[in-house]
């Protein structure tokens, strides 16, 4: 997806409204209009880049370092137990938006949101053949 296609990169133009919650050079905030729970917020970089591994570090570096504080704040605002911070990379992973962002998604104890973690147990020996794999990747 170009740029000239994208959501997000209207968004950042002013081309289509948002409740921004924060912005600088950098970095756009802004209330998402589906939330998962109240004060679910989105975080993006205003230039485009479709995935995480896509963004340069230095900008990446300006966008997390942004992070804490937003989610902080929204935290705080919605009096939260808790917060998670969720970057979708792909439509496998569930991302719609084909702009890099992050979820700040306020918390509170029971609340029924990610309930469950699907986690498993590795087969004898595969950590070790995956680890590997990964790391000639790096």
């Amino acid at each position: 997806m170009s740029a000239d296609d994208c959501l997000f990169c209207k968004m950042v133009a002013g081309q289509i409204p948002v409740t921004k919650i924060y912005e600088d050079e950098v970095v756009l905030a802004f209330l998402d209009i589906g939330p998962i729970s109240d004060g679910h917020t989105l975080v993006i970089p205003k230039q485009h880049f479709e995935k995480l591994h896509d963004c340069p570090p230095e900008l990446l570096g300006r966008v997390g370092s942004q992070l804490g504080k937003i989610a902080g704040a929204v935290t705080a605002a919605m009096n939260s137990d808790g917060y998670n911070v969720l970057c979708n990379n792909g439509r496998a992973a569930g991302q719609l938006i084909e702009h890099l962002h992050f979820h700040i998604i306020p918390r509170n104890t029971g609340d029924g949101v990610f309930d469950r973690w699907p986690a498993y147990k590795y087969e004898q020996g595969k950590i070790e053949l995956i680890a590997k794999e990964i790391r000639k990747k790096l």
